[in-house]
């Protein structure tokens, strides 16, 4: 509760400050705002309270946060309210005196510590920081069939230039090192190594489940701060285990699979128990999808009566043959559990074989939400389709196209000569790396200025709203209790003729109630 009442108070504060920059005079409520305080279960497999989801999608309420960036017109207004958000973490953190104390052990919010003692004896709080810049290792695809996902680190640097011409964090600018591991976790293994031993970055960034699978051991072996990893599979929370590796600025798989799970039970009720397909990408970031949907589907057969999953190749050029499969079996509701150019292949041969005609429903996975990349090109075809839209504002929407944060970043896109229609451009410059320089600017206030103690800290702090959710959606985690930072999400359907995503009712929040994930070899 006292989380919560941090929340609220953060919130009448930005909702003052949004006030100050010419900001609504109604108002603003927290209709149907409640605090999950029931338990999760400890085998829920990462994902979130079943009851929570079940409960919010039926009744559709949400914590309202319209009061964050009401009245924000300008990149000034945001940062004003940003820097407000910022102040309110800090003075947390310093009255609770979290810090590393005599015996070097470091310790944080809801019981979170880290024993610094463990950590390589040639390791440094502040190695990474030379002439003036703070070095950020990054690893990701800029070859291969998923080269696309590069994308995300051009816009990430994008930002990073913008936030280096405004003072950078604290007179610091910020260099982005990007390795192109193509994708393959043996590849991203050698440029970790190579990272570390001549780079020597203050902090490396992962792309891709398999890749990070691979070395995050090492890293918080290394104690080598790992935040934001470009990847939603719910090994990342676990803040016992894995300390300086955090969760991704975008929503759990496993939440994803469960709220799939509830929908189908709120929504097609008549229809129940219902066969389910999924066209599931086989290597690890499939495989959570996949592992977190079968999970709820076992455990509610009532709903599911039965689940076919379906493995496809993501280096194979096409999925004609496992689609047609899916399509032969007539499913009730197909899910597609993929990533990349297969989600546009997906949308394609779903219209090509009669599975559009032939099934009840058919979602779309979260990280395929851009329209330009992945609806518009299927034409007819994506019309219909449903997704659990993870609560980011899709950039290349033109339902957003007079948010203030989405011109301000298409605009600096634009700017710097990239093509601003490509979604993951601006997936980097505003879901990723804002984030980062938040939570540098967060520790770099601490005492002792910018350590990587500090920084663990600051990402382990963080609460507030990310310019690039949806209003209703949380940005926070809290120590050792809440290692994701957001963990709601839109429920949308595709129009094709406007070429948008439609939102269907509020937001669903659920902050707080997935639990955190010691992923091993049966899972969580």
């Amino acid at each position: 509760m006292a989380r919560m009442m941090r929340l609220v108070a953060l919130l009448m504060a930005l909702g003052l400050v949004a006030a100050a920059c010419g900001g609504s005079d109604d108002d603003t409520s927290a209709e149907g705002e409640t605090e999950a305080e029931t338990e999760t279960e400890a085998d829920a497999g990462g994902s979130v309270d079943d009851d929570a989801a079940r409960e919010a999608l039926a009744e559709s309420t949400t914590t309202s946060l319209e009061g964050g960036e009401e009245g924000a017109t300008t990149i000034e207004d945001l940062e004003t309210q940003w820097a407000a958000a910022r102040a309110a973490v800090v003075q947390r953190i310093k009255d609770e005196g979290y810090g590393v104390d005599d015996n070097n052990i470091l310790t944080g919010p809801a019981g979170f510590e880290v024993d610094l003692n463990q950590c390589p004896s040639n390791w440094t709080e502040t190695e990474g920081i030379v002439d003036g810049r703070i070095k950020i290792g990054h690893t990701t695809a800029l070859s291969g069939n998923l080269a696309a996902y590069g994308n995300i680190a051009a816009g990430m640097e994008t930002y990073f230039d913008y936030v280096n011409a405004n003072g950078g964090i604290n007179g610091l600018e910020i260099e982005l090192i990007v390795k192109d591991d193509g994708y393959v976790a043996t590849n991203t293994i050698e440029l970790v190594d190579e990272l570390l031993q001549s780079d020597k970055p203050f902090m490396i960034n992962t792309l891709g489940s398999p890749n990070t699978l691979a070395v995050y051991d090492n890293l918080n072996a290394q104690c080598i701060p790992h935040p934001f990893v470009q990847t939603g599979h719910p090994a990342w929370g676990d803040p016992e285990n894995h300390p300086w590796t955090t969760a991704a600025a975008g929503m759990s798989y496993a939440t994803e699979a469960v709220l799939w799970g509830n929908w189908i039970k709120t929504n097609l009720a008549d229809e129940l128990p219902v066969r389910v397909s999924g066209l599931v990408m086989d290597n690890d970031f499939g495989l959570a999808y996949r592992d977190g949907f079968q999970k709820w589907a076992d455990a509610n057969p009532d709903v599911v009566s039965e689940f076919v999953p379906v493995p496809h190749d993501p280096a194979a050029a096409t999925v004609t043959n496992e689609m047609t499969t899916i399509a032969a079996s007539e499913p009730d509701v197909f899910i597609s559990m993929t990533a990349g150019n297969p989600c546009l292949l997906a949308v394609q041969e779903a219209g090509n074989s009669g599975l559009t005609d032939g099934s009840t429903v058919l979602f779309a996975p979260s990280v395929c939400k851009d329209p330009n990349a992945y609806m518009i090109p299927a034409g007819e075809a994506a019309d219909g389709w449903y997704i659990i839209g993870g609560g980011v504002k899709a950039t290349t929407d033109p339902q957003y196209a007079d948010d203030a944060y989405i011109q301000f970043l298409n605009e600096r896109l634009d700017a710097a000569g990239l093509d601003a229609s490509v979604g993951l451009y601006g997936s980097g410059f505003g879901q990723h790396a804002w984030p980062h320089v938040e939570a540098l600017r967060i520790a770099a206030e601490l005492d002792g200025g910018l350590t990587r103690s500090n920084l663990l800290i600051a990402l382990r702090s963080m609460e507030g709203i990310h310019p690039a959710f949806l209003d209703g959606i949380v940005f926070s985690v809290n120590g050792n209790e809440d290692a994701y930072y957001i963990e709601g999400s839109d429920i949308s359907i595709y129009d094709a003729a406007g070429e948008s995503w439609i939102q269907q009712g509020p937001a669903v929040d659920l902050n707080g109630s997935s639990p955190n994930c010691a992923w091993g070899d049966d899972g969580c």
